[in-house]
């Protein structure tokens, strides 16, 4: 390092790739300027190898304002979810200290902060909901490369499940005080376990009433939804078919659940419709329109109905969601034994000896013998 004084401050010189450069660093203090003249190195050698300075990360309220913008392109055919980040952003900026903290700021004590201002306003459901928002727009941020981590944000226990499953009474007392066009598309929810959104945006194209060559059954096909496993075909029952059937014969919309105005009908209004109905069986306000999807795919686990295939009906993208309507009683362990046992029979294999109770001991004791 050569640095030099020139009256009462300090210049630095120094050559870097055949270039002479000399400054004044403006200070009277040696130390400050060799610090200078080593930081002015620094920045010409990273300017060499294509390494530029990151600018400071924008503030969150900055940021939700691109967010916003990228959610509106990526969900553009789902406007309810939309609406439903835009929601969720809003809660977030609600909070001050969130809002104007900048995206690298943003740090589990911050988060942790958040989570006990908001425990005081609302459910931990709702809280979850808003942190499953603040972790999607951070990992946004982090792929736009405007931050380096994402934190860890832990969920909050206690989070209330809704798990209402209609009986068969209370559904046929339901669907008999449910107007239309309630009454069907929760009787096809019921036989097909579609989500709502799902069943609202069935075209008459998605649908064959009749079986093809082979098959029991006629479908419907989801072209559209949550995941990747969401797009998948559903085989129709009788009953489902019934319903689809007579629709179809007094349709004039391609939708099969149109409104007025032909477009699709709207998830709140069918909502509205159902709260009514609900209201007046002073029927358990857990009993909400989603509860028709999970009554059908419990009734599947307790047919006997595996988690893979539950997976594959209900279009789940993890089998761990699966798994929750498969409650396996005694007896359905002791058949799949016997499935088993079968399975070994026909294979040839040679049956073990059973050992009895009064056999243990001397079992275990010459092994210990052995083991001498």
């Amino acid at each position: 390092m050569s640095i030099f004084k020139r009256g009462r401050v300090y210049w630095y010189h120094f050559v870097f790739n055949g270039e002479h450069v000399q400054e004044s660093t403006k200070q009277g203090n040696p130390r400050v300027a060799r610090q200078m003249e080593a930081a002015h190195r620094t920045s010409l050698a990273k300017g060499e190898v294509g390494i530029r300075d990151r600018k400071p990360a924008p503030t969150f309220s900055d940021f939700s304002k691109q967010f916003r913008d990228y959610i509106e392109v990526q969900c553009e055919a789902k406007p309810h979810t939309v609406v439903f980040y835009n929601g969720k952003v809003d809660r977030l900026l609600d909070f001050n200290f969130l809002g104007s903290a900048r995206l690298d700021g943003i740090d589990e004590a911050l988060i942790d902060r958040f989570i006990l201002e908001r425990r005081k306003q609302v459910a931990p459901g709702t809280v979850n909901r808003e942190l499953a928002t603040l972790r999607r727009m951070l990992r946004v941020a982090q792929e736009w490369k405007l931050i380096d981590r994402v934190p860890r944000i832990r969920m909050l226990k206690g989070e209330r499940i809704r798990e209402f499953v209609l009986n068969r009474e209370a559904e046929q007392k339901y669907l008999e005080s449910a107007p239309q066009p309630l009454a069907d598309l929760a009787t096809l929810i019921l036989e097909t376990g579609l989500r709502i959104g799902e069943a609202l945006q069935l075209r008459w194209e998605y649908i064959r009433l009749e079986p093809l060559a082979g098959a029991a059954f006629g479908y419907l096909r989801v072209v559209d939804g949550k995941s990747k496993n969401a797009r998948r075909n559903i085989p129709l029952t009788d009953r489902a078919a019934g319903v689809l059937g007579n629709r179809l014969a007094d349709s004039q919309s391609p939708w099969v659940f149109p409104n007025r105005d032909g477009q699709p009908y709207l998830v709140t209004s069918l909502n509205h419709l159902h709260q009514k109905v609900r209201k007046s069986l002073n029927a358990p306000k857990d009993f909400v329109i989603h509860s028709l999807r999970h009554t059908m795919l419990t009734r599947l686990g307790e047919s006997g109905v595996d988690a893979f295939t539950i997976m594959r009906i209900a279009g789940h993208s993890s089998i761990t969601v699966s798994q929750r309507y498969i409650h396996p009683s005694p007896e359905a362990v002791e058949r799949a034994f016997q499935r088993l046992q079968t399975q070994m029979g026909k294979a040839g294999l040679v049956e073990a000896k059973r050992l009895t109770a009064a056999t243990f001991p001397a079992t275990i004791e010459g092994e210990v013998a052995a083991s001498r």
